[in-house]
């Protein structure tokens, strides 16, 4: 029996007073409408009525869910695919340059099929790689040679032991929020690095597509940051942001999607100028880009 969870306190500050935004439909298996609330205090985002954590994962079994697969279906599989290859150099420049080693210890959670910790293993770094869906441990073992492991055993590692931590687009599917953070704060070294990638529903794109914008992903994406609502978190656990990154590629492949759940198909052009547009504005407040990396420290 699936158990639902209904918040009637914010998950990250805990505040009651909060609104109802809108329904959002779930395009990418079950059909089902979830309700997205706002919190008045911290201003996140969150899907009321998700199901619990033993029960979410049939909302995960879709040949549609990329992060777990390695086919490229349609046009928009196709596109993430090719965009993949060149962010993941960009991830590993990253975290090279704001933990100023060359190689060291990394914990990737949330995985996927393993393309990122196979990036930081052909370039010499010791990566433990964490991901819940067997099925795709199971392709990184078969394209990658990589021996994943449950995301279970995130609570079992060693204190101080990491240097670098990444989630990339992870953190808003995580039921038990502040327990992840808490033990990743545990587990990270003292001057280690933290990098958490969500995306942002107060860019350009969302605010176009409102309903329609494809990265609520609901039930899948339990929360939906806000960078307000992400700084409150992070300083609530004894962390904090020391930078932003924009995540450039995220506008299109987001506006793509959010056009054809608006309209039944993707309407290439103004998804492309939507996305252009939305990036536009970033130059001038790099926290209004559709996907942001924070950046993240011990104190």
């Amino acid at each position: 029996m699936s158990i639902r969870i209904h918040y009637h306190n914010c998950p990250v500050c805990g505040f009651s007073d909060f609104k109802n935004v809108f329904e959002v439909q779930d395009y990418t298996v079950s059909g089902e409408r979830f309700s997205i609330s706002e919190c008045g205090n911290c201003s996140l985002r969150f899907t009321q009525d998700v199901p619990d954590a033993a029960s979410i994962a049939p909302y995960y079994k879709s040949e549609d869910y990329i992060s777990h697969t390695d086919e490229s279906k349609g046009l928009i599989g196709k596109l993430y695919k090719k965009v993949r290859k060149k962010t993941l150099s960009q991830k590993r420049k990253l975290v090279i340059k704001e933990t100023g080693l060359s190689t060291g210890n990394l914990l990737d959670i949330g995985c996927g099929i393993g393309a990122f910790a196979n990036e930081m293993v052909q370039h010499k770094w010791q990566v433990k790689g964490l991901e819940p869906d067997a099925g795709a441990r199971a392709m990184a073992k078969q394209l990658y040679n990589l021996d994943l492991e449950d995301e279970k055993n995130l609570f079992q590692l060693s204190p101080e032991y990491f240097d670098a931590i990444t989630l990339w687009h992870v953190l808003e599917h995580v039921h038990d929020l502040m327990g992840y953070i808490r033990q990743i704060k545990l587990i990270l070294k003292a001057k280690g690095k933290l990098f958490i990638a969500v995306p942002n529903y107060t860019s350009l794109d969302a605010k176009i597509y409102k309903e329609y914008w494809a990265a609520y992903d609901v039930p899948r994406h339990l929360y939906h940051f806000s960078p307000q609502s992400m700084k409150q978190l992070i300083e609530k656990n004894g962390l904090k942001i020391t930078g932003y990154r924009a995540m450039w590629y995220d506008s299109f492949y987001i506006s793509l999607l959010s056009s054809k759940y608006k309209n039944g198909k993707s309407r290439w052009m103004p998804s492309l100028w939507n996305g252009l547009r939305s990036d536009f504005r970033v130059m001038g407040n790099i926290r209004k880009c559709s996907s942001l990396v924070y950046i993240i420290s011990k104190q």
